[in-house]
């Protein structure tokens, strides 16, 4: 059976299966068992891994051991005799039983986990039941022994019988095998959460850099764009305005009298040739904005003034269209620091849409009232509390009006409510952005309301000249110096 790639990767994390002691045993818990073995029995225990490192060590020396590292043999011996335990290797059946030369003993119990030898439990040194005096091994070791006290010793090392040790070894050997089975869980466990978390950064670092990959494209798609379309609108241009030069000069008989065929193609060719003017020019807008070389000629500016030159530019398109347009501007007066010809581009703009969109009959009426900082804020415009105030103007329609689902997305570049191929309005939908980003450079703000019953209504808020010296940093980014 063949290992997926995940599984695969599972595996080098956790391992073959094998539990190595060191890394996953919970060794306080060894000690406190180790701990309370001895207070129980009076038993040394020391617990080592397979490897032989020691994981637990609760065995205080003996009477007995301290009096035989008092000689130079002894110390030999006892050190053989210690090493010997600790390197015996028991079977997974079966405890160990190890002599000492002073007639003590170790017994080795081996630990098991999931069929494995994972390390040993040593547990001594004890005396056997039947030890009454030292043996002969441990006089003929130790030079110059004193067998009274040596015996007197023996007798302080606590006694097991056999049955009992016994049972001793099998309690600490399963609770011992418990605690490796806990810890180890918990080892995986954390080995597994640390290996789905690498994994995660691992994917999140990978889209990380395929987002930085494709937003590099994409800025250089965008600046590729600009240019085509500053390049492209620039050179469309210089061409129409010798077609609409020509087509008014056809209009006033320069080259002759026309005939009335001819002079309503002309009229078609001249209005057709503004039109597409008109696109133009709001690309080159756009390619501007987007590359920030457009620039504001700030300079004091009454808002009124500019209202003004809109109603007188765009009555002829309304009357044209039999759309009652009427301005109901305040008599106060602001002074705005802005750029009026861009101001008067911004009001051209809402106000031309509003015809556009209102049907014969209907009407378009565009007004302005002086707001203070309060009044602003409750509107949802730039400006916060407390500023001296600036110019609320309102283009309201009885047109087709906006969805309120839409009202945000008509400010986004060449977005149409109507996308459809047959859609009746005409335009690009650069118009709407290019307002949105110079009233934000104004300071300002722009939004949509629903005109009851039908319509809509757009509101632009612009601070005046006193708010702007106030807190210019108040001002957003945009694509306009």
């Amino acid at each position: 059976m063949s290992t997926s790639p995940a599984s695969a990767s599972i595996v080098d994390v956790v391992g073959d299966g094998a539990v190595v002691l060191e890394d996953v045993v919970d060794r306080e818990a060894l000690t406190e068992l180790c701990r309370s073995i001895h207070g129980l029995f009076g038993i040394g225990v020391r617990v080592y891994a397979a490897e032989g490192a020691l994981l637990a060590n609760v065995a205080p020396e003996l009477d007995v051991c301290a009096m035989v590292n008092e000689s130079a043999s002894g110390r030999t011996a006892c050190g053989t005799t210690v090493s010997a335990a600790k390197s015996l290797e028991p079977g997974l059946e079966a405890d160990v039983t190890h002599a000492c030369f002073t007639g003590l003993a170790y017994r080795i119990v081996p630990l098991e986990y999931e069929g494995r030898g994972v390390g040993r439990v040593v547990l001594g040194p004890y005396a056997p039941a039947g030890l009454r005096e030292p043996p002969p091994t441990f006089v003929q070791t130790v030079h110059r022994l004193d067998v009274v006290q040596a015996g007197e010793t023996l007798s302080r090392v606590p006694r097991v019988k056999p049955e009992a040790l016994g049972r001793i070894a099998r309690h600490l050997k399963l609770t011992i095998e418990l605690i490796i089975f806990s810890s180890h869980k918990a080892y995986v466990t954390s080995k597994l959460h640390l290996y789905s978390v690498r994994e995660s950064y691992k994917q999140l670092e990978e889209k990380t850099s395929h987002l930085e990959q494709a937003l590099a494209r994409l800025k250089e798609v965008d600046r590729l764009k600009s240019n085509f379309l500053g390049t492209v609108s620039h050179e469309l241009r210089t061409p129409l305005t010798s077609i609409i030069g020509y087509s008014e000069m056809l209009k006033e008989g320069i080259a002759g009298s026309l005939t009335d065929e001819q002079a309503e193609f002309v009229n078609t060719i001249h209005g057709k040739g503004e039109q597409l003017l008109g696109l133009i020019m709001g690309l080159l807008d756009l390619s501007k904005l987007d590359s920030g070389t457009m620039s504001l000629r700030q300079a004091p500016t009454q808002i009124g003034t500019v209202l003004d030159d809109v109603v007188t530019t765009l009555t002829p398109v309304a009357k044209k269209k039999q759309v009652n347009l009427v301005l109901a501007r305040s008599e106060d007066t602001c002074e705005l620091a802005a750029d009026a010809e861009r101001l008067r581009q911004v009001f051209v703009n809402l106000v031309d849409n509003a015809v556009k969109f209102t049907p014969k009959g209907g009407s378009v009426t565009l007004s302005s009232k002086l707001i203070d900082g309060a009044d602003g804020e409750e509107e949802g415009a730039v400006l916060f509390a407390p500023l001296p105030g600036g110019v609320e103007v309102r283009v309201a329609d009885t047109g087709i009006g906006i969805p309120e689902g839409e009202r945000a997305k008509v400010f986004d570049a060449f977005y149409q409510v109507d996308s459809s191929s047959t859609r009746e309005y005409g335009g690009t939908g650069l118009g709407l952005s290019i307002v949105k980003r110079i009233v934000e450079a104004h300071g300002g703000s722009v939004r949509v309301d629903a005109n009851q019953p039908t319509g809509a209504v757009f509101v632009v808020t612009l601070p005046s000249a006193l708010a702007r010296r106030v807190l210019p940093s108040r001002v957003p980014p945009s694509g306009i110096r």
